[in-house]
């Protein structure tokens, strides 16, 4: 599974930092290229002259190794990388990364690191329970990276309790996983709609909604950790898109627009997920030019747009899964059942606008995925964490065609 994996692993000032040793034996035992990273207080622990032979490559500890001009580029190193494990991780460290110290080689590495990043805490028991420890945890999961919980064990303090550097066969477990999910939709092809549409009123008014499109950014994000290839029709937002080579965006700004960029691009996708919030009804006539008020009143006709939903579930092949969103605020269930049968969707997501913390303009989803045969209610996470949800209900459904 590791087989050519480029992996840095940093080590920190930790007594167990001696368990380092047997991580990279079964790391390139798997076939993984090994770069280690080592702080000052790392070498009190453990010699860069062991982690060398290894390795069989010089350990990276200074900026600069020698007094000719040459130093070690952190910049290199992140882009180098298919991963980076920080085993142990100190509590000094943590509280470095979660705040942006750079004072050493280890930290101006992560700091510079293109690859995800996993953090294997390794501390008494008291440090890791004090809030500022779990603080900096906290910050660091929301940057993304992957906090490898530590275990309850003895201690170098000769105390019990949760701080115990989880063991090296469950590290290279967390990482072969990690490995294997991200490349579980490989070679396939996701079309995700996102963000909302707006429809011209006039050259400066419009009808629209209050989607930020930071679900379906979520989902397209969750999608290329795990290898496909995504198709974006996304409408106007203000959030940043991410950059991949695996990401194909499609802007959009009306509902006509994005029912012509989706049943364009969905014949060659292999799933599609409709998370965009896209207008029911459009004006019957737009302006040329700005109305002015005139009087008290103005009236606008209005006429259905086309069901983007409905005509992919016509248009869907027996190998393809299409994915539905349903946002309601009254007669949920029943509605997003109804909607699941009426567009032919082989599972729909359904959130409340009466559930705190879900819907538009926030972090936060909480969700039900209903099937024809079942239903499943998630707690209250962030939309990242969502995504990671349905994403697995969506490899679930493509493994059965």
């Amino acid at each position: 599974m590791l087989k050519g994996k480029k992996i840095v692993l940093g080590i920190t000032g930790s007594i167990a930092a001696y368990k380092s040793c047997l991580l990279i034996r079964m790391l390139i035992k798997q076939g993984a290229e090994v770069q280690v990273v080592i702080t000052p207080a790392g070498k009190e622990f453990i010699t860069p002259i062991t982690l060398s032979a290894l390795t069989s490559k010089p350990v990276v500890s200074e900026f600069f190794s020698q007094r000719d001009g040459t130093w070690h580029s952190h910049v290199a190193l992140g882009l180098w990388a298919d991963l980076m494990v920080i085993a142990p991780a100190s509590a000094n460290t943590i509280a470095k990364m979660a705040h942006g110290v750079a004072d050493n080689m280890l930290l101006t590495t992560y700091l510079s690191m293109k690859a995800p990043v996993m953090v294997a805490p390794a501390m008494d028991l008291d440090m890791y329970a004090h809030p500022a420890t779990q603080s900096n945890l906290q910050i660091l999961r929301s940057y993304g990276n992957i906090i490898i919980e530590p275990t309850s064990g003895f201690l170098a303090s000769h105390l019990e309790g949760k701080g115990r550097m989880e063991e090296p066969e469950n590290i290279v477990k967390c990482i072969t996983d990690f490995f294997r999910q991200r490349e579980s939709l490989a070679g396939k092809t996701i079309l995700v709609t996102a963000g909302p549409t707006y429809e011209k009123i006039d050259p400066v008014r419009f009808i629209g909604n209050y989607s930020s499109g930071k679900m379906g950014m979520a989902l397209v994000e969750e999608s290329l950790k795990r290898g496909a290839h995504v198709k974006l029709v996304l409408g106007p937002v203000s959030i940043p898109v991410p950059k991949h080579p695996n990401l194909e965006v499609v802007n959009v700004e009306s509902a006509s627009q994005m029912y012509e960029a989706s049943t364009t691009h969905f014949p060659t996708a292999d799933a599609a997920i409709l998370s965009a919030a896209v207008a029911d009804f459009t004006p019957v006539n737009t302006a040329d030019h700005k109305i002015k008020r005139k009087g008290d009143e103005l009236s606008i006709t209005l006429k259905p747009t086309m069901d983007i939903a409905a005509e992919l579930g016509k248009m869907k092949t027996g190998s393809q899964v299409l994915v539905g969103f349903a946002l309601e605020t009254n007669d949920e269930t029943t509605n997003a059942q109804a909607k699941l049968k009426k567009k032919n969707f082989d599972f729909i997501v359904l959130n409340s606008l009466n559930d705190k913390g879900a819907g538009f303009r926030v972090d936060t989803n909480k969700i039900t995925i209903i099937k024809n045969d079942e239903m499943k209610e998630y707690p209250l996470k962030s939309k990242a964490e969502v995504a990671g949800d349905i994403i697995d209900e969506l490899e679930l459904q493509l493994a059965k065609r």
